[in-house]
């Protein structure tokens, strides 16, 4: 892949994983509960599920542009309807503050990784994000296993670094992910962007 066609996909992918949902739900209120401790095995489960929910949408992809190339045309739009979409739940969605876990548990590595890992995959929302992203910011007749192999090592340092933002904010700033009004911000600014990148697809 080209370089700029790589600081697309990362910014893209960085937008997502920034969105409020399940995910930085999670990690908020993982860290509000409990601090980092565990934090690292919690965000490793989040990294592999988005890992094979891509490898998952990119080896189909790459199927359906090798044989029906013209069928590509009809995923981008129905991709950029489905981030519109997002964009409106986002901006209208109610300000909901996540909840600390119980601080009394101290899970093991593998149960926070199994637990982030299947929150990811069991998220159908992740794998048609990724197929709504791809057609737009890759020439899928040309995505050879070179540059899935690329885009698999720009997901890794994004997902783990902007998780790890949000739970280290979390478990320094309590009172702000508490705050009714920070979270409407959060959901609002992200919808709007969320909005433009619908449009950045549909007119690709």
């Amino acid at each position: 892949m080209t370089f700029t066609g790589l600081l697309v996909f990362a910014a893209a992918y960085a937008m997502a994983v920034a969105t409020p949902g399940p995910g930085v739900a999670a990690i908020v209120a993982r860290a509000l509960g409990n601090g980092l401790n565990g934090i690292g095995w919690f965000i490793l489960g989040f990294v592999l599920g988005d890992l094979t929910l891509f490898w998952i949408a990119a080896f189909g992809l790459a199927a359906i542009a090798q044989a029906h190339a013209g069928e590509l045309t009809l995923i981008k739009y129905a991709g950029a309807a489905y981030l519109l979409y997002l964009a409106y739940k986002l901006w209208t969605a109610p300000a909901v503050v996540a909840e600390a876990e119980p601080t009394t548990e101290r899970a093991g590595g593998a149960k926070l990784f199994l637990t982030s890992y299947a929150l990811t995959v069991g998220n159908p929302k992740a794998i048609v994000f990724f197929m709504a992203l791809l057609p737009a910011l890759v020439d899928l007749q040309k995505l050879s296993l070179a540059g899935i192999g690329e885009l698999s090592l720009v997901i890794i340092p994004i997902i783990s670094v902007i998780l790890g933002l949000f739970a280290f904010a979390a478990s320094r700033a309590r009172a702000l992910f508490r705050s009714t009004r920070a979270v409407r911000t959060l959901n609002r600014g992200t919808g709007a962007v969320m909005a433009g990148a619908a449009a950045a697809v549909a007119g690709s």
